[in-house]
């Protein structure tokens, strides 16, 4: 497949993760390599940059910001939830791959995005206009389809069981059988994240905290709930809970749902689950409770991410730009997976993006146990492998001293743009 000659660009969309910019990095680095590719663009906050030409030169910052993005969190590039609302859009934006002769599309993303990446391939090839695009995964959520996990994924869950872990000591000083705390995380319509707190359970400690999870995939009963924190706590000290803020009941309704408010991808805006989860507790136990929801906070903590998430997120970027120049490949999103030995290792692969943008991945049920409120071996080996090493981020005057781009603007060659 012959080599394009032109420039690419590469986007951020979605929240962002305590590795996301690893994968930028990935991605700038490995199209440096390549004499086809003219220039690197970075694309500011997702598409919304490609509408109003909102590009800037990455080739132009230094290899030590380049190298600092992949311990640094947040979206190097600004993101956004923004999406192509009309086929005016999806013109405007092909009018301005051409103007800025752009043949390379890389867009990092979780799965509305993989979809905003698979129409501007199939746009680009109706106009005949010769492009490659590339979906490079990620979310904290875990799941995108076709692909073993995401990057994010473990970064997030080694963060959460390292907070129920050190919960779990608090609790423990304190309780005297009439103590519980709930921790909520993320996770809208899958419980991967909750899933994840699991893994500070320690090897043959079934009773260690969390004593219970709570997953969007399991329907909620009220009575159950009660009944399994009456148990936990005639056994323990205190009782530690992690929840999904997707949580539904029997009729697939979300328990914590407060307002019908929606945000920008559709999707209405759930309330706290763990709250509701407290209030419980409080109406039918004689006990003191306690809530805490991480919010962004668990997407952010690279100072407690999984080297492991990073090597592959580099990896996820690296292997973009490979598939797009060298192997001739578009409307592909890169997709990580393991190998078949007994010892963990990780591949990419691609899938086809109209493919991605189909449907969510969910826990399978034979990975939780009959409780409905744990997890068993299967989860575990699946999961651990994800939050191996830590990342070794560099401190200044005692605090993490994160990288930041400094955003030399290209020159627009369109007019204003109205969104």
């Amino acid at each position: 497949m012959a080599e394009l000659e032109g420039n690419c660009l590469v986007g951020q969309s979605g929240g962002p993760t305590a590795v996301i910019n690893a994968t930028l990095a990935g991605v700038i680095e490995e199209a440096l390599n390549y004499e086809c590719i003219e220039e690197i663009y970075g694309s500011l906050n997702g598409v919304m940059g490609i509408l109003n030409e909102d590009f800037v030169d990455l080739a132009s910052e230094s290899q030590q910001a380049i190298r600092g993005l992949k311990t640094s969190p947040g979206a190097a590039l600004g993101t956004s939830r923004f999406q192509f609302k009309k086929q005016a859009d999806f013109d405007r934006a092909i009018e301005v791959f051409g103007a800025h002769d752009i043949r390379y599309f890389f867009y990092i993303g979780d799965n509305n995005s993989m979809s905003t990446a698979a129409r501007l391939n199939a746009q680009a090839a109706e106009q005949g206009y010769e492009l490659r695009v590339i979906g490079i995964p990620k979310t904290i959520d875990n799941d995108i389809t076709r692909t073993d996990h995401t990057p994010g994924y473990g970064s997030a869950i080694k963060y959460v069981a390292t907070t129920v872990r050190e919960m779990a000591l608090d609790n423990e000083a304190v309780g005297q059988g009439d103590y519980v705390s709930i921790l909520e995380v993320m996770g809208r319509n899958s419980g991967w994240i909750a899933a994840g707190a699991s893994l500070c359970k320690r090897r043959d400690k079934p009773y260690d905290p969390p004593h219970l999870i709570y997953l969007p995939e399991v329907a909620f009963s009220e009575q159950k709930f009660v009944e399994d924190v009456q148990r936990v706590l005639q056994r323990e000290r205190y009782c530690v809970i992690v929840v999904g803020e997707g949580l539904v009941d029997a009729d697939g309704n979300y328990v914590s749902m407060s307002s019908s408010s929606i945000d920008a991808f559709g999707n209405v805006q759930l309330g706290g689950s763990g709250d509701y989860l407290k209030e419980l507790v409080q109406k039918n136990l004689n006990v003191s409770a306690r809530s805490c929801k991480l919010g962004i906070a668990q997407r952010t903590a690279t100072h407690c991410a999984s080297q492991t998430d990073a090597d592959e997120a580099y990896l996820a970027g690296q292997n973009a730009v490979i598939a797009a120049v060298v192997n001739g490949k578009s409307g592909k999103m890169v997709t990580l997976q393991r190998g078949e030995s007994d010892t963990y290792v990780c591949e990419t692969g691609l899938a086809e993006l109209s493919e991605v943008s189909e449907g969510t991945k969910r826990i399978p049920a034979e990975w939780i146990n009959d409780d409905g409120v744990s997890m068993n071996y299967p989860f575990v080996k699946y999961a651990l492998p994800l939050i191996q090493g830590e990342i070794d981020v560099a401190f200044e005057n005692g605090l993490p001293a994160y990288a930041k781009l400094r955003q030399l603007s290209v020159e627009k060659r369109l007019g204003v743009y109205a969104l």
